[in-house]
């Protein structure tokens, strides 16, 4: 992949992450029984946010889903309120931080994989699948040093703090994470086929 397109993948994928950071995820039931039942939505609990991470590492291999989310880490931090509870500087203190910067090597490591194959469905989503997994890995890091870095509730113990933390970062909002794996790999399949890469 020549370094124009990597920066134009980039570029969607900051995109993405941005916009996505905004999108709740919704599932519908399933269309045969909208007869009956009407169109129904069921919250996932999660934001449209990890896809613009993935989609940007299988699409735009690991050098594009880096840059995508270093500058979306640097824009969160230093100019525009892109994540989830705002941004700035002091956003170093939120418990979520540590999973946006494991954006930039769950996107390095996604692309990395994505492109070390030829593109199949199943290979996508073992990369997406990864990236994902690192996302989380540097969350649960970040939430163990950030419950002996910040004072924090008194009746917490540092361990009863990771743990409370751990369920509500990434062990409650996994099995949504999943279904937008699916939904990245599906994505990433098909546009790489289009555009015959």
């Amino acid at each position: 992949m020549c370094f124009v397109d990597e920066i134009l993948w980039a570029l969607v994928g900051l995109l993405l992450t941005i916009l996505g950071t905004f999108i709740e995820a919704f599932t519908v039931n399933f269309p045969w029984n909208w007869g009956n039942e009407g169109i129904l939505t069921n919250s996932l609990a999660v934001n449209f946010q990890i896809v613009g991470v993935l989609v940007a590492g299988c699409l735009g291999g690991k050098n594009g889903g880096v840059m995508s989310q270093i500058a979306y880490v640097v824009l969160g931090l230093f100019w525009l309120p892109v994540f989830v509870f705002g941004g700035g500087i002091g956003y170093f203190q939120e418990p979520t931080f540590g999973y946006i910067l494991g954006f930039i090597p769950g996107a390095w490591i996604c692309g990395w994989l994505a492109f070390r194959t030829k593109p199949h469905l199943d290979s996508l989503a073992l990369s997406a699948i990864c990236g994902l997994g690192i996302i989380h890995l540097f969350g649960i890091i970040y939430l163990f040093g950030l419950s002996f870095l910040i004072p924090q509730n008194p009746s917490l113990s540092h361990l009863e703090y990771l743990k409370q933390g751990v369920y509500i970062y990434s062990i409650n909002p996994f099995p949504g994470h999943l279904i937008l794996v699916a939904v990245t790999s599906t994505i990433a399949y098909l546009l790489r086929k289009l555009l015959f890469y």
